[in-house]
């Protein structure tokens, strides 16, 4: 019985003659909360997209809780517990917060009756009913029946994260989840996370900003290039040589990171 809910192995993939992902192997504790981090271009986002089953690996495997899922079609990888949200946030501006979060509902039905209840044809339903308490324990309960494209963009953000919960997931992919937040808002979002860690859920976080993942993160794994350059706790990231010299680049980045310890 493995103590890892996510298992990635020697994971490649390349678009035309460009190697995106070379050779990438680590490992996911459950009831972690990892980051992954390193420079644009290093290959997170592109991870992220081959967990979810948005891209296709070229070789390696994908194991989530003991369950080979490499070859697994999307739709199926979330009803084996991986959700995600992503980078540029992807709700439906039009439909209201409680419908955007019925969305993700949505993602674990098969059944052609439950498309409907997003919809708003069925007033009051058991989706609607759950998407509501979701947004309440989120701290944001005060919004259900307003359209998204109205609300604050921090308040998107975390709305987003609740999309991506009410699909029961075990393991939580968060793609920048504090980018373009201000102070205020992004302690908001970190007091969501912790509610999700704390009820059951493993994160696996890419993030830039050095102050959330060593706030909120007790692993780390580095990207540059494709390759992973570095694995351990977040308080050797700024210690490591490599990092310091592919990720962190310019002496203000390294003061950055030495002053989050």
């Amino acid at each position: 019985m493995t103590d890892n809910i996510l298992d990635i192995g020697s994971l490649k993939k390349s678009f035309g003659g460009l190697v995106v992902i070379d050779d990438v192997s680590f490992a996911v504790t459950k009831a972690s909360k990892t980051a992954l981090i390193g420079p644009n271009g290093a290959g997170k986002t592109t991870i992220f997209n081959l967990l979810s089953g948005v891209y296709d690996v070229d070789s390696g495997s994908i194991v989530l809780d003991g369950v080979d899922i490499t070859r697994t079609e999307a739709h199926d990888r979330v009803l084996s517990g991986l959700s995600r949200s992503f980078q540029n946030i992807r709700l439906m501006p039009h439909l209201s917060t409680v419908e955007n979060v019925m969305l993700g509902q949505q993602a674990t039905s098969r059944g052609w009756r439950d498309m409907i209840y997003p919809l708003g044809i069925l007033p009051k339903n058991r989706w609607r009913d759950e998407a509501e308490a979701a947004l309440a324990d989120a701290g944001i309960g005060t919004y259900p029946g307003e359209v998204v494209a109205n609300l604050p963009y921090g308040i998107q953000k975390r709305i987003e994260v609740v999309r991506a919960m009410v699909a029961k997931p075990k393991l939580l992919l968060l793609d920048e989840p504090a980018a373009g937040l201000n102070r205020v808002e992004t302690d908001q979002l970190h007091q969501l996370l912790d509610r999700v860690h704390q009820g059951g859920v493993t994160l696996l976080v890419v993030e830039h900003d050095m102050h959330f993942v060593r706030s909120l993160c007790d692993h780390v794994v580095v990207l540059n290039f494709g390759e992973k350059i570095f694995e351990g706790p977040p308080d050797l990231v700024q210690k490591d040589p490599e990092v310091l010299k592919a990720y962190l680049g310019a002496d203000d980045d390294k003061e950055d990171v030495a002053n989050a310890s």
